[in-house]
């Protein structure tokens, strides 16, 4: 199996390399090698705390408003410090562990980078 991306036409496989292009044998596209490894960077997901800064796994992260915590009558304060975040896929795209509350998920859009 190639290491070469999916052609983005027709999602074939079977691409491979001639002189600094990629191709396609099944429908005949050819594209760029640079253009092939920008398309594989932006297939990644980037995560933005409340004010547009990149978060990354192991950040810290301070919470921007009072969140309820689901089931519970605890809540997590403004202000409250949350060291090495993990970035995750979902609707809650933070998993960290609070202090005193424990393992729990954050959206993005209530905290700000440390």
């Amino acid at each position: 199996m190639s290491n070469f991306p999916p052609c983005p036409q027709c999602k074939s496989e079977f691409t491979y390399e001639d002189g600094g292009m990629i191709v396609c044998p099944e429908c005949g596209y050819e594209w760029a090698m640079v253009a092939a490894a920008e398309s594989a960077e932006i297939g990644k997901k980037v995560v933005k705390d409340a004010y547009g800064n990149i978060l990354m796994d192991g950040d810290s992260v301070t919470v921007i408003k009072d969140l309820k915590v689901k089931g519970s009558s605890s809540v997590v304060k403004v202000g409250t410090k949350v060291k090495n975040i993990r970035l995750v896929d979902g609707d809650h795209d933070i998993d960290c562990k609070i202090e005193g509350i424990g393992a729990m998920g954050l959206k993005s859009e209530f905290v700000k980078k440390a």
